[in-house]
């Protein structure tokens, strides 16, 4: 990773990653001369990943450090894994990534080896594409660098990548949660403490590692610094994974890499799927984990679909749900039940049918479901419960 280049916006700096012709892997020649695998001070990149404040591109927006501290501290041999498995829909920024610049991502990983004291490096992925990607450019290291990575391959699932799936998977059983405690810092791959850092966060981390803190937070916010890798997808007129800076308004982004929002978009998808969804109230939110947060959505995996003047929030909201439902793992009661009730309710909703108790229950399940089961998977259907109730576009098409 490495700060875009200006363009037109004073304040928002961000270059396009996907979507335009001709983009191709970088070399391993290219990537050197960027930087990538030059030397790093190993005992000073986890205090540097503090000071920058970087946090996890997973989703969750965890702060990285302390998982690298806690796996750090842990006695005994230490894993790494770099999880390429990306199951949310609609993005697609850690695909992007792993197919034209692999080298950026082992690159952090190897940094995260080092900086952990890791006997094992481990690239998890289920894409074809990416694992084809990340496996010629394994094969274009050194020897006794190549060495020290291996590749996990599962099918794809939007469970497999939650990080205790990880683990159970790479330990040869199904890439399914499990319930917690322990967690993977504490006992993962071998039982071992173990690292699972999504891919986009380990190439942020070797740039910092090499760069610095303050180089970092020359852009984006003071709770939010640095720069993110964004899907914009759905009625825009360029669709594609953009680089930029945390800070600026959703909509300044949008309009300066995806294109204007039309006037009678009637709301957006937010966080992949997990955020649910969102009237055009939040393109004035500034584009940060916080402020979502706050206006009651998320940033998530920064994926954003702006809906198309003909759809229905109520329809897709059903169609969201529906897929929750089909999705589960099917491991927890609350999910497997709350899932389907979910569904149900959002097909009457979407019929015109709903009375006052679906509201109800909708309104109900979108705070009471969350944190429960042994993933955060139950979470996203919560918030799509949640989010669909509380939109006035949702109630103006009802009335």
């Amino acid at each position: 990773m490495s700060p875009p280049a200006a363009r037109s916006h004073p304040d928002i700096v961000p270059r396009l990653v996907v979507g335009s012709s001709g983009s191709r892997p970088l070399t391993l020649a290219e990537e050197r001369a960027l930087g990538t695998y030059a030397p790093v001070p190993v005992s000073s990149v986890i205090g540097e990943l503090e000071r920058a404040g970087l946090r996890g591109r997973g989703g969750a927006g965890f702060p990285a450090h302390v998982k690298w501290r806690a796996v750090a501290a842990a006695a005994g041999p230490r894993v790494v894994v770099a999880n390429g498995e990306e199951g949310e829909p609609a993005s697609f920024k850690d695909r992007w990534l792993l197919t034209h610049r692999p080298h950026a991502v082992l690159d952090g990983l190897l940094v995260a080896a080092d900086a952990v004291n890791a006997w094992r490096a481990i690239v998890y992925l289920s894409h074809p594409s990416t694992v084809r990607a990340v496996r010629a450019a394994i094969a274009e290291l050194p020897p006794a660098v190549a060495a020290r990575v291996e590749t996990h391959v599962v099918p794809h699932r939007y469970v497999a990548g939650e990080e205790s799936a990880v683990c159970r998977s790479i330990n040869g059983g199904p890439a399914l949660p499990v319930a917690k405690p322990p967690r993977p810092f504490e006992s993962g791959v071998d039982e071992r403490p173990t690292l699972v850092s999504n891919v986009e966060t380990l190439a942020h981390a070797a740039w910092i590692a090499r760069y610095g803190a303050t180089a970092y937070r020359a852009y984006g916010t003071g709770e939010s610094p640095g720069t993110g890798l964004a899907t914009f997808a759905g009625a825009c007129a360029r669709p594609g994974v953009y680089e930029v800076p945390y800070g600026p308004t959703l909509r300044e982004l949008l309009a300066e890499c995806a294109g204007e929002v039309p006037e009678d978009a009637p709301g957006l998808l937010m966080g992949g799927w997990f955020g649910g969804v969102a009237t055009t109230a939040v393109l004035d939110v500034a584009w940060c984990y916080d402020a979502l947060r706050a206006a009651g959505s998320c940033l998530g995996c920064a994926a954003v679909t702006v809906l198309a003047s003909h759809e229905r929030i109520a329809e897709v909201a059903a169609r969201l749900a529906r897929w929750y439902a089909a999705e589960s793992a099917q491991q927890c009661g609350v999910c497997r039940k709350g899932t389907a009730a979910i569904a149900d309710a959002l097909d009457r909703v979407r019929d015109a049918v709903a009375d006052q108790a679906d509201y109800d229950n909708l309104d109900r399940w979108g705070t009471a479901l969350r944190g429960r089961g042994a993933c955060a998977f139950l979470d996203g259907a919560a918030n799509l419960a949640r989010t669909t109730v509380d939109t006035a576009t949702l109630k103006e098409q009802l009335t």
